[in-house]
């Protein structure tokens, strides 16, 4: 059964007490990185036969195979996805930045270039479960963007096939090429490049806890998006909520994964007690019950506030990676919220809204990142880029300047790279 802990009577530790993947996998994945590096699509035809227990004929799926997925799926699901789709890119083309110069009266100018990023990958989970959403979410930025050449890697199936609908997916979004391998080899194939499988500039997407840790030992080499975590929900609610659609926002997190974490915030004892009852109904009529419950059980607590605004001073000290304001008038809080992936206003608005169909990015913050971190957007797919234009009257007048700067630091050589120029005016 859920906990429900009182705001009063539990310290912020206590509050703020996340569970982690404890499995320390840095050497198991040190060693795949090594191993791919070294005998690049060997490695990766043998660790899908270990981990996939797959032993596709080859890494590459064929662009007429993407072709036929998307011919293939199923008429309403691909209305769907199309108009997924058309929201996610009508949200995301807001975010385009433009070049700029900002012009001076005595001839200098400095500027902004924007470029997108060359070639970039997208990394889709496989496994029990496929996520067509996630190709949509990744891959519609990038070629928002511009960037010539998106890949994408995800793990064959016992078939040597990756899922039909991710393929599908994949064709819709406009992903270039498509290779069958996953786990922590993948990210080393993308960061390193094989026989067969091209060297990336970044690699954006979640994975599991080796996925995680292997875009964390290959960033610097390449770029990357975040190092996601469990995925978490923090639901802020007030009486007037019904306890039954709060129940299931919180489940709706708690069957991703056993380490998730679901957390209600209200100044309502009464609906605290409703949703946690609600929660012990609605658990053994989920499919993935046992995943669901031990997150529930483990991570999963109501917390009892005074007030909404300390209700959302406790979400903002928690940053969570969704958060719901399931208040009358949520706009008269959004000032109050600092920090949050993505907020999901009012009653009518539940974390899966944003998961599929609404636009905004379900590619978030985790593990208390949304202090600093922002969602996966275009500005994850560019490179800014500054330029400076002087003529030589123009730096002449500031000759002087720049060299008493340089000299204060004690540079000469970056003083006398000035002068000289004044010099042989």
């Amino acid at each position: 059964m859920i906990r429900i802990l009182n705001a009063d009577e539990v310290s912020l530790t206590e509050i703020l007490a996340r569970t982690e993947d404890k499995r320390d996998v840095t050497g198991t994945v040190a060693a795949l990185l090594a191993d791919v590096r070294q005998n690049g699509d060997a490695a990766l035809r043998r660790c899908n036969k270990e981990f996939d227990h797959a032993e596709p004929d080859e890494l590459e799926v064929p662009a007429a195979v993407l072709d036929r997925s998307l011919e293939a799926l199923d008429s309403e699901l691909r209305i769907v996805l199309e108009e997924a789709a058309e929201n996610i890119r009508a949200f995301h083309s807001r975010q385009v930045q433009n070049n700029f110069v900002l012009q001076k009266e005595n001839g200098s100018c400095l500027g902004q270039k924007i470029t997108p990023i060359q070639r970039v990958a997208l990394y889709i989970p496989g496994g029990t479960a496929a996520y067509p959403s996630t190709v949509l979410m990744n891959c519609i930025p990038a070629k928002i963007a511009g960037c010539p050449e998106i890949i994408m890697v995800s793990p064959p199936t016992c078939n040597g096939d990756i899922n039909p609908i991710i393929l599908a997916a994949a064709k819709l979004a406009g992903v270039d090429r498509v290779f069958r391998c996953g786990g922590a080899q993948a990210i080393a194939a993308l960061a390193y490049g094989t026989e067969t499988v091209p060297k990336v500039d970044k690699i954006v997407g979640p994975g599991n806890a080796f996925v995680a840790e292997a875009k964390r030992q290959v960033f610097g080499l390449v770029g990357i998006d975040i190092i996601a975590g469990p995925s978490e929900i923090l639901v802020v609610a007030d009486d007037g909520s019904n306890p039954r659609h709060i129940a299931a926002d919180l489940l709706s997190q708690a069957e991703h994964d056993r380490n998730a974490s679901a957390v209600l915030v209200t100044d309502s004892l009464a609906l605290a007690e409703e949703v946690s009852a609600e929660i012990e109904r609605q658990l053994p009529e989920l499919p993935r019950e046992a995943i669901a419950r031990p997150s529930i059980e483990n991570n999963g607590k109501i917390i009892i506030a005074k007030t909404i605004p300390e209700a959302i001073e406790i979400s903002n000290a928690l940053a969570p990676e969704h958060l719901e304001l399931c208040v009358d008038n949520p706009f008269d809080y959004l000032g109050l919220v600092k920090n949050a992936g993505s907020i999901f206003m009012g009653r009518y608005c539940p974390e899966a809204l944003g998961d599929y169909f609404a636009g905004t990015n379900h590619t978030l913050p985790t593990s208390g990142a949304a202090r600093y971190a922002n969602p996966l957007s275009v500005d994850d797919f560019i490179k800014k880029s500054q330029f400076i234009y002087y003529t030589g009257p123009a730096l002449a007048e500031v000759c002087d300047k720049i060299a008493v700067f340089a000299r204060q630091e004690g540079l000469e050589g970056h003083a006398r790279s000035v002068l000289s120029r004044k010099e042989a005016d």
